[in-house]
């Protein structure tokens, strides 16, 4: 059988079809041709939408990737800037602890302040983090609160 007979054959059939979307149609519904010939002017109005918004797609997914990876240099930009400001934090007078009492570690946390270290005389120790904008806690922040908050606190000597 020739394929214009196949194609006469299944329009008359009663027969049904699965879209790879799910949905089942007709096949006697379907536009069917001969892929080998020129396209009907139907087809071609379907290529040519999915050819304009495959390209469309594209230009959003490029455009989706310039602004991640814009998104990720100014990340990057503001955490090295931070991690810098940190450091001389405790020289701005409306840093609230001794500047001599002050230590700072950077990980997990940006600082541990021994208050009253300056004076010989340690009232208490004070775990300080330090964050601007929206930034959050990250885990291992967040597990120095939680050890501190529950008293899971110990103090050894190693000899």
């Amino acid at each position: 059988m020739d394929t214009e007979g196949l194609i006469r054959q299944l329009k008359s059939s009663n027969l049904f079809a699965k879209c790879s979307c799910g949905e089942e149609f007709k096949l006697s519904d379907a536009l069917l041709f001969d892929g080998m010939k020129p396209f009907p002017n139907e087809a071609k109005e379907v290529q040519e939408m999915l050819l304009r918004d495959l390209k469309d797609r594209e230009a959003n997914l490029k455009k989706r990737k310039k602004l991640v990876n814009e998104k990720a240099q100014i990340t990057t930009a503001a955490v090295n800037i931070g991690k810098e400001l940190e450091k001389v934090l405790p020289t701005l007078k409306d840093f609230k602890w001794r500047l001599n009492d002050s230590r700072f570690l950077n990980d997990p946390i940006d600082f541990v302040i021994f208050n009253g270290l300056s004076i010989n005389k340690i009232d208490s120790i004070s775990f300080v983090e330090v964050k601007s904008g929206g930034a959050r806690l990250n885990s291992h922040q967040k597990a120095v609160k939680d050890a501190v908050e529950d008293k899971r606190i110990i103090y050894e000597v190693y000899q």
